[in-house]
Order: C-alpha cells, then sequence, then structure tokens
C-alpha cells in the first residue's frame, strides 16, 4: 500500500489520528473539549479537534460519521461527508447533529468522527450540444430495472 506524508499540528493533549487496523480507510478524529458538550435531539454543535493540518495539492481529507455512534446514539454529522481542502489551515471541526429523541453526551476524547484521505481530479468542462446516448439515459433514482 502506498502513502503519502502530511504535516499535522496536534494542539489537543490526544494522539494523533491513527488507523485501528491493517485495512481501515479511515483514521478515528477525537473530541478536544474542556468540558462535556450535550447536545439536545436535533441539535447540532460544532466540535473542536485540536487538529490542523496541510495536505498535499490534489488530496482531500473527508470528514465522515462513525457507524457505531450513528446507530448506538443517533449521533451523526449535518454535512457528510465534510470536505478538508489541501489549502485549508484551519482547525478541523466536526459538525455533529444529535438524531435521537434523547439528549447525548460528547465527552474530551470521545472518537466522534473519522477521516479518509482521498485523491482527486481537478476538471476542465468541456461544452457540447449532445451527450452520447448510454443504456441507463437519463433514468435516476430508482430506474436502474431492479427491484
Amino acid at each position: 500500500m502506498q502513502s503519502i506524508q502530511v504535516q499535522i499540528v496536534n494542539k489537543s493533549h490526544h494522539s494523533t489520528p491513527v488507523y485501528q487496523t491493517a485495512g481501515s480507510a479511515g483514521m478515528d478524529i477525537r473530541a478536544w473539549l474542556q468540558e462535556p458538550v450535550t447536545l439536545q435531539p436535533m441539535e447540532r454543535k460544532l466540535i473542536p479537534t485540536g487538529l490542523y493540518i496541510a495536505l498535499p495539492d490534489g488530496y482531500e481529507a473527508q470528514i465522515r460519521p462513525r457507524s457505531g455512534l450513528a446507530i448506538k446514539r443517533g449521533l451523526t454529522m449535518v454535512n457528510t461527508p465534510g470536505t478538508i481542502d489541501s489549502d485549508y489551515r484551519g482547525e478541523i471541526m466536526v459538525a455533529v447533529i444529535n438524531l435521537s429523541a434523547e439528549a447525548q453526551e460528547i465527552t474530551d476524547g470521545e472518537r466522534i468522527a473519522q477521516m479518509v484521505i482521498a485523491k482527486y481530479e481537478r476538471v476542465e468542462w468541456l461544452q457540447v450540444h449532445e451527450l452520447e446516448e448510454t443504456v441507463r439515459g437519463a433514468g435516476g433514482f430508482g430506474h436502474s430495472g431492479t427491484h
């Protein structure tokens, strides 16, 4: 597996993000809080991490929900995946929302999201008058022919 080097500043007292297993695509991100944060049902808040990164050109960091938090506690992200661009140098903040019917508390050091580093391509638009036809055509939103 190929790897890239990414500069990181960690102002929190938690370890830098790491892969939990050899096959993990994402690294867990921890909350960096002075005191616990409580989210009421349907409430959303930005949760600080104390992490700052400098990605190489052509890469983004995708901040994604953790499936365990989503299914067990109803905590997920408002914008998912959240994108961190290569030219952003601010703190990584996680926009968490409580979709459960009960108040949920987030504590310092809790794993609140995961980060996936992904390569991307820039687009140059080619203006045309028609697109080439495919079997699917314009069918979408359940029109793939499967039941």
